[in-house]
C-alpha cells in the first residue's frame, strides 16, 4: 500500500515562500501531484511531475510554484513563491501511474499538510 506524507506547512505572512515535501514508497509510482482544497472550496490541481521529469501546473499559479523531484525514489517538492492570503488551503500530494490533471488520475493520497497565509 502507497502511502504518501507531506511536509513543509505552516503559517507564513504574505509574500513569503514555503517548500512542501512529499515521500511516497511501496508499489511502481510514475507521478506525483499536489492539489490544494481551501475552506469551502473544491480540491483543485496545483501541479504534477512524472518520474520522466515532465511537468504540468495550473494556469493561475505556474508564475509562482514549482515541482521538482528529489534525488531519492518517490520525493516530489512543491516551492511556492510569493505567497498570498488566498493560498491558505490544505495541500495535498496524490500518486499514480500517469500525469494528469485531474484527482481520478492518482490513486493514493496524503492527509495534507496546512498552508496558512496571512496578510
Amino acid at each position: 500500500q502507497v502511502q504518501p506524507v507531506e511536509s513543509g506547512g505552516g503559517l507564513v505572512q504574505a509574500g513569503g515562500s514555503l517548500r512542501l515535501s512529499c515521500t511516497a514508497s511501496g508499489a511502481t509510482i510514475l507521478a506525483m501531484a499536489w492539489f490544494r482544497q481551501a475552506p469551502g472550496k473544491e480540491r483543485e490541481f496545483v501541479a504534477a511531475i512524472s518520474w520522466t521529469g515532465s511537468t504540468l501546473y495550473v494556469d493561475s499559479l505556474k508564475d509562482r510554484v514549482a515541482i521538482s523531484k528529489g534525488n531519492a525514489n518517490h520525493i516530489a517538492y512543491l516551492q511556492i513563491n510569493d505567497l498570498r492570503p488566498e493560498d491558505t488551503a490544505v495541500y495535498f500530494c496524490a500518486v499514480g501511474f500517469g500525469l494528469g490533471t485531474l484527482a481520478a488520475n492518482y490513486n493514493y493520497w496524503g492527509l495534507g499538510t496546512q498552508v496558512t497565509v496571512s496578510s
